[in-house]
């Protein structure tokens, strides 16, 4: 019974965890997908409220906690692939481990096979999931 209890607990906190973060589009260079960050119409508009090319909104402005370009954010969004692997944090922070800039970490090394920014791993334009893939689907980007 006790174990029944545990379960469905965990369970619980793992559903609302996840429920908690926002979808903000896909970082893609596809810019004719309407989830792709690249294409000016839908996920990359500079005037949703949600973008992270709009600088005044809370996931692109140079300074709130929670935007892919604020060179001091600790809450940036996360990225995500298809499979639901999480490929580390859209940040201009060089010094989150996490950060996709961050040049000796996992996810923004260029020598990481983690890492968008390696041309042979996860950042090659041949990679359905690559964000620098013209005709991907890139990864999928939420915020907090």
């Amino acid at each position: 019974m006790l174990i029944r209890i545990i379960s469905i607990s965990v369970l619980l906190l793992f559903t609302v965890s996840i429920s908690a973060e926002e979808y903000l589009g896909n970082y893609s260079a596809n810019p004719y997908s309407s989830n792709s960050t690249s294409n000016p119409y839908g996920a990359g508009s500079s005037y949703g409220s949600n973008s992270i090319n709009n600088s005044y909104g809370s996931y692109g402005s140079p300074y709130s906690n929670k935007s892919a370009t604020n060179p001091y954010a600790t809450n940036a969004p996360k990225l995500y692939d298809s499979q639901g692997n999480y490929r580390g944090r859209l940040s201009a922070n060089p010094y989150d481990p996490d950060s996709t800039s961050n040049p000796y970490g996992r996810y923004g090394s260029k020598y990481s096979a983690d890492s968008v920014n390696n041309p042979y791993g996860a950042g090659s334009r041949y990679n359905t999931n690559s964000p620098n893939n013209p005709y991907g689907q890139g990864l999928r980007i939420y915020g907090q």
